[in-house]
C-alpha cells in the first residue's frame, strides 16, 4: 500500500477505531442545556456522609455495592433545581433497577425550610437530606467538586465515582436511560 493511500485510510480507520472503542467503554452521551455528563478521573470511592433528613433523623449515606448512587446537590435559591428535584423524584418512583438517588441540599439547615421548599415542589418519593454536620461540604471539596447548581454526580456499581453533571437533566429520557444502563453492566 502506498503512503498516499495509508494518509487517505487514515481518518476513516481511526474513526471506525474510536467508535468501536467507544460502544464498549465509553458513556454515551448525555447533555442538560449547556453540560454534558462529565468523565471523572481518577475515580475515588464515595466517602460515607452523615446528614439529616427533612424530619430531623440522622442518616449516614453511602454507596451500596452492586448499585448505582446519583448523589445531587441542590439549594433552596437555585431556579434549576426547581425543575432538576421532581424529575430525581419521578426516576426515584419509577423504580429503576439497581439505582439510589440522594438528593443533599446544600444552602442550609432549617430543616423547616428544607421541608417547606420540597412541599412547594411536590417531592415526596426522593431520599432528600439536609448537610447539618458538613459532610457533603467536606465532600464538595475533595471528590464532589460544586461547579454549578444543581449538580449530580453518578456513583458506579463499584463505589467509585465516575463523572458529573451540571444544571437539570432529564433522567428519563431515553439518553439518561442510556447512560444509567451503561454504568449498570459496568463492574
Amino acid at each position: 500500500m502506498s503512503r498516499r493511500s495509508l494518509l487517505i485510510a487514515a481518518p476513516t480507520l481511526l474513526a471506525s477505531l474510536r467508535a468501536g472503542r467507544a460502544q464498549d467503554s465509553w458513556p454515551p452521551v448525555f447533555e442538560a442545556g449547556r453540560s454534558q455528563f462529565t468523565v471523572v478521573r481518577p475515580r475515588a470511592a464515595m466517602p460515607q456522609l452523615r446528614l439529616q433528613d427533612p424530619s430531623g433523623r440522622d442518616a449516614t449515606v453511602s454507596a451500596k455495592p452492586g448499585r448505582i448512587t446519583l448523589v445531587n446537590f441542590w439549594a433552596t435559591w437555585c431556579a434549576a433545581c426547581r425543575l432538576d428535584l421532581p424529575t430525581l423524584a419521578r426516576l426515584a418512583g419509577s423504580r429503576p433497577d439497581r439505582l439510589d438517588i440522594v438528593a443533599i441540599c446544600t444552602d442550609t439547615k432549617d430543616l423547616r425550610e428544607v421541608r417547606t421548599f420540597l412541599g412547594s415542589l411536590g417531592v415526596r418519593d426522593l431520599a432528600c437530606y439536609a448537610d447539618t454536620y458538613g459532610a457533603a461540604a467536606q465532600a464538595s471539596t475533595e471528590m464532589f467538586p460544586i461547579i454549578g447548581m444543581p449538580i449530580t454526580y453518578l456513583v458506579g456499581t463499584s463505589g467509585r465515582v465516575e463523572g458529573y453533571i451540571a444544571g437539570a437533566p432529564d433522567w428519563l429520557s431515553p439518553e439518561g436511560a442510556r447512560l444509567l444502563q451503561f454504568y449498570r453492566q459496568q463492574t
